[in-house]
């Protein structure tokens, strides 16, 4: 029986922080240790060109990320594990598919719908600020998923859209040519769906409330210890449901460990403590790591050939697909 494919890919649009750890890059470890399926791994790099244009910092964040999924134990001998930007059958797939996406599917997209009610609410033109790359992203991530023939694609809870607007191209691709696209299913864990930051909502770089995955360890405790939390007394307790610090913890802890933090709540445990023990073991997790990471930002020629590599062999597929799409449109 054929092995379904799993896809995922991560933009580097800033330094890697813990919530792209828990919500993507960790789920998708998971899913690599699953003989049973074939992951592919990818640097959404093109995807990234939106938002950052300045060329310096566009290298330095896709080194980052990939340095980030080979130090949390991506191994490359058994995955498919590649730069977006290396495999150019995805652009042309890209164009493909914007020839048949209606305009109004475009409309309906998240972010540029919150994008065209925050210049609405300014009182500026509707537009403002909107590139056609922002306004056609869900075509491009339709491209990264169909031309690999994807079957899961794990993602946080606001990638879901992107995973249904991917189904609803690739339907009216059928539709108009034949089957030939595969319908995607989303992947997502719902207790790790939204990974809070410093001041509790959701962490994010556009927020400025992110915790660097690889911080020295004196940065790490200093900004586990500006987590916000209430004003209950130590002695009192604590639900765990909704504690941006439970959820912190049980990402990185042993179940035992988990267990004890969960009864230590329910009998009362001062926060300034949960803090403490918190930073202990997102540091014990993330010691070997971190030293590894900057290993490989030392030698960015070795993460270069690692992702030429993996190119090949992502293009080897694309360009199997791209050559069944095009055949039944006629080219």
């Amino acid at each position: 029986m054929e092995r379904p494919t799993v896809l995922t890919g991560i933009k580097p649009t800033g330094h890697p922080h813990l919530g792209n750890y828990i919500g993507a890059i960790k789920p998708a470890l998971e899913m690599a240790e699953d003989n049973r399926s074939q992951g592919i791994y990818f640097i959404a790099d093109y995807h990234a060109l939106n938002s950052v244009q300045d060329r310096q910092e566009f290298k330095e964040y896709t080194y980052e990320i990939a340095a980030a999924w080979l130090a949390l134990g991506l191994d490359p001998d058994k995955v498919i594990f590649y730069r977006q930007s290396d495999v150019p059958e995805i652009l042309e797939l890209h164009w493909i598919l914007s020839c048949m996406t209606p305009k109004g599917l475009m409309n309906r997209a998240h972010a540029y719908k919150a994008k065209v009610e925050e210049n609405n609410l300014e009182g500026n033109d509707q537009d403002s600020g909107v590139n056609m790359g922002l306004f056609t992203y869900p075509i491009l991530m339709a491209s990264d998923i169909l031309l690999f023939n994807s079957d899961q694609v794990p993602v946080g809870k606001d990638q879901v859209q992107h995973v249904e607007i991917a189904r609803d191209i690739a339907e009216n691709f059928n539709r108009t040519f034949g089957e030939v696209l595969k319908l995607p299913q989303y992947v997502i864990e719902e207790e790790t769906a939204v990974i809070p930051g410093l001041d509790g909502r959701k962490m994010s770089k556009s927020y400025g409330n992110t915790i660097p995955l690889f911080t020295e360890e004196k940065a790490l405790k200093k900004l586990i210890n500006k987590i916000v939390t209430d004003s209950t007394p130590p002695e009192e307790p604590k639900e765990v449901k909704g504690s941006s610090l439970f959820t912190l913890y049980k990402e990185f802890a042993a179940e035992d460990e988990i267990e004890s933090m969960r009864e230590k709540y329910r009998k009362g445990i001062g926060w300034g403590q949960v803090k403490k023990e918190v930073f202990e073991v997102i540091n014990r997790e993330l010691r070997e790591p971190r030293r590894k990471y900057y290993e490989y930002l030392e030698d960015t020629k070795a993460l270069d050939e690692v992702l030429k590599r993996g190119a090949q062999e992502a293009r080897s597929i694309a360009a199997v697909q791209l050559r069944k799409v095009k055949e039944m449109i006629g080219c």
